[in-house]
Formats: C-alpha cells, sequence, structure tokens
C-alpha cells in the first residue's frame, strides 16, 4: 500500500512553521495559489517570513494578505506589479526585495529541486541583477552565474492530487507551483479534489508524489482574476 500523506486541513497541514522561515509559494498571477495554506499563516501571525512566488498577490488577496498584516521581510519575485502595498513598503525600505526575471527564477526553483547549486544564463547579463555575480563566456556570449533556490517549506495547489501526494495542475498553474513542489524541505499540497491512490493517470500527473510530504483538500477557494479587462461598448 502507498504511504497515506493526507492531512485535515490547512491548520494540520503547517505543523512546524516558525518565524523566520523561507517560504516557496506557487502559482501564477492569482492562478494556483494556495489559498487556504496563506490563510493559515496569515491566521497565525508568523513574521519575518521571506517568500519566494513569482508574484507578489494583491492588495486584498494571495500574498497580499501576508504583506499588509507586516509579516513579511523579505520578496524574492520575478512581477510584482498589481500590488499597491508591496510598492509603498518597497519604496519605505520597509521590505527587502529580490527581483528576479522570470525565467531565472524558474531555474532557481527547479535547480533547487534537482540538486543543481547554481547555473549560467545569459539573462541579466550588463543590468543590476549581474553585480557583484560571476561571468563566463558561453559561444561568444556573457552569462551570469545564479545561484539555486530552496525553501524551508513548499506551499502549492493542485486542480488535482491523491492520497500518495501525486498532482495534476491544470493550465497556468503549472508554471512555477512543479518546480516549487521539488524544491521545499517540506512540501505541503492543497488541491480541489482528493483522490485515492492509484485513480490518477500516471501519464497525466505533473509532481510526483516522492516530492510531497502533506496533502489535503482545500476548501472555498475565490479563484480571483486579477486584472478583469473587457471591451469599450460603443
Amino acid at each position: 500500500m502507498p504511504l497515506n500523506k493526507v492531512v485535515d486541513n490547512a491548520k494540520a497541514a503547517l505543523e512546524g512553521v516558525e518565524d523566520n522561515m523561507t517560504f516557496m509559494v506557487g502559482g501564477f498571477g492569482l492562478c494556483g495559489i494556495p489559498e487556504n495554506a496563506i490563510s493559515e499563516m496569515v491566521n497565525r501571525g508568523i513574521k519575518g517570513l521571506t517568500c519566494i512566488s513569482n508574484n507578489a498577490g494583491v492588495d486584498d488577496f494571495g500574498l497580499g494578505l501576508l504583506l499588509q498584516k507586516k509579516q513579511v521581510k523579505k520578496m524574492i519575485s520575478s512581477y510584482v506589479g498589481e500590488n499597491d502595498e508591496f510598492e509603498r513598503q518597497m519604496l519605505a525600505g520597509e521590505l527587502e526585495v529580490d527581483l528576479i526575471p522570470q525565467g531565472s527564477l524558474a531555474e532557481r526553483c527547479r535547480a533547487g529541486g534537482a540538486g543543481i547549486p547554481a547555473f549560467f544564463t545569459p539573462a541579466g547579463y550588463g543590468t543590476e541583477i549581474a553585480e557583484g555575480k560571476e561571468v563566463r563566456e558561453f559561444n561568444g556570449k556573457p552569462h551570469i552565474l545564479e545561484s539555486a533556490l530552496t525553501a524551508d517549506f513548499a506551499f502549492v495547489k493542485a486542480w488535482k492530487g491523491d492520497t500518495a501526494g501525486n498532482l495534476i495542475y491544470k493550465a497556468t498553474a503549472k508554471n512555477f507551483n512543479p518546480m516549487m513542489a521539488m524544491a521545499g524541505k517540506i512540501t505541503v499540497a492543497e488541491v480541489e479534489e482528493l483522490v485515492p491512490a492509484g485513480e490518477l493517470d500516471p501519464n497525466q500527473i505533473h509532481t510526483p508524489g516522492v516530492f510531497v510530504q502533506r496533502i489535503f483538500q482545500g476548501v472555498n477557494y475565490e479563484k480571483r482574476i486579477e486584472r478583469v479587462t473587457t471591451r469599450v461598448s460603443g
């Protein structure tokens, strides 16, 4: 019988989280974010967090809820343009910020999960991102050395999962959740639908259960749209 990794809820799934930890938080924009885990972090009032996430949420949703409560000391992100409170804290010097090219962020997380300590990439050469980093030339083109990223906890959200921790994501939720699931010392997955082990098609699984330590079925997903654009009438 496969190992059962199911816990009852977000409260049980976040056992062991403490102040000053580093968290990876999956999702792309507001798609595929671990809403239940974020809410539990807010409720617990944990502080001094370093959050690795592509986005910083919006002012009243996602990681924006943690920022509102001043629970985050540092954000390692790529796209942060939808959060006014993030901007205010950064400009006021209240929040440390490490902005990373989106592809480099994804690869740094993937490398961390794969056990690769660092890699060279041309992205960011000639900009502030390259300051203080080793530069080497490959095929006549300069590349900068980027280090892998790992975290104490990785919080991811999947469409479906089974009791052994195997996960299937939907659409753009695949952009960061799979690599972050690999890179957490403890990976917590919340899913919309939890099924018995063996019910998922092995060919459709994006994250094998070996990377997941805890899994639970989430509740009350809002699935907000980050920016609504409609056609101007007339």
